[in-house]
């Protein structure tokens, strides 16, 4: 463990306040990861989160903030789709792209004309933004294109050499990034999936909305992060595999798998459970154990197949995080 700072409870909040307010950076649970907190209003500030994380600037933030009162801070119209789909989903793991407003530093929303803006569904994360009446960028506490912290525990392994506070709020529920939808275009468009899906959120809207397929990005600025670059990735190289117990697993690649009790070759086997949800809950986690044991590679089962379509739309959206993970 390296110098990070955990700190949890009301003195966590207060030790936070201080730090956001001069302009540093904290890291802060929310319902799906840790995320890297500071002000959104300030340039410097958001630089600061980019510098850790060794992140691109073209790979744009998302806004965290308390509820529509202050999203309209930072959106330049708050439309009544946003209205619509704030009443139905938030707090909660979407995130909405809508114009920026004026003040808001070019930084954050890699200098296109649209912000990703949300409101998180964590009691500690709303206690932190109320109490210091900020908006935050947040985007995952980890350094840019590795796996996902959703402990306080992952964020510190992920900055060992850093003096950074991290306000621990437990493990992540959800335990994948939210869901993004672009309301700037017509028909609405899924950008990122998440554990809502687009026909979730074309139920609440009374009309179509696109998936992300077919919606990956051109040339020139993007409106949602998730979509540049390597994303989730262990240390150790992953691969996937549709059957664990027919699989070719090596005995020195640890198995990361929920249809078998054993791994066939007699290596470390992490178990996870095969339903999407709970599946997208506990791989992050499951990751960063497997990562820990520093074999040869590790070995992860793709979940089972969905009986619903609310469930479809999570295994899509953990299917795209695996693919991901296992892109090195």
């Amino acid at each position: 463990m390296g110098p990070a700072r955990i700190l949890a409870g009301p003195e966590a909040i207060a030790a936070g306040v201080r730090e956001l307010t001069a302009g540093g950076a904290v890291a802060f649970p929310t319902e799906t990861v840790y995320g890297l907190g500071a002000n959104a209003f300030d340039a410097d500030a958001v630089g600061r989160v980019f510098a850790l994380k060794g992140r691109p600037a073209s790979n744009p933030l998302i806004v965290h903030v308390s509820g529509p009162e202050m999203a309209r801070r930072v959106v330049a119209d708050w439309t009544p789709d946003a209205e619509r789909l704030a009443r139905a989903f938030w707090p909660g793991p979407l995130t909405m792209v809508l114009p920026k407003a004026p003040g808001l530093p070019g930084l954050v929303t890699a200098g296109g004309p649209t912000v990703g803006v949300r409101c998180p569904d964590h009691p500690v994360a709303l206690a932190l933004i109320e109490a210091s009446g900020l908006a935050l960028v947040g985007p995952s506490a980890n350094p840019s294109g590795r796996l996902s912290p959703t402990t306080a525990d992952h964020v510190a392994d992920g900055f060992p050499e850093v003096d950074l506070l991290v306000i621990d709020g437990g493990a992540c529920r959800a335990g994948i990034e939210s869901t993004v939808v672009d309301l700037t275009q017509e028909p609405a468009r899924v950008l990122r999936p998440g554990v809502i899906g687009a026909d979730a959120v074309a139920g609440v809207l009374g009309r179509p909305v696109l998936g992300p397929e077919g919606g990956k990005p051109g040339p020139g600025t993007v409106a949602s992060p998730g979509l540049l670059g390597a994303h989730y990735q262990p240390r150790t190289p992953v691969r996937l595999v549709d059957d664990a117990g027919s699989a070719d697993v090596r005995s020195d690649e640890v198995l990361v798998a929920w249809s078998v009790d054993a791994h066939p070759a007699g290596g470390a086997l992490v178990g996870i459970p095969g339903r999407a949800g709970a599946y997208a809950a506990a791989l992050y986690a499951r990751l960063h154990e497997a990562d820990r044991l520093r074999a040869f590679g590790i070995v992860l089962e793709c979940p089972g197949e969905a009986d619903n379509a609310a469930e479809a739309a999570v295994r899509g959206a953990v299917m795209e995080r695996v693919r991901r993970a296992a892109s090195n």
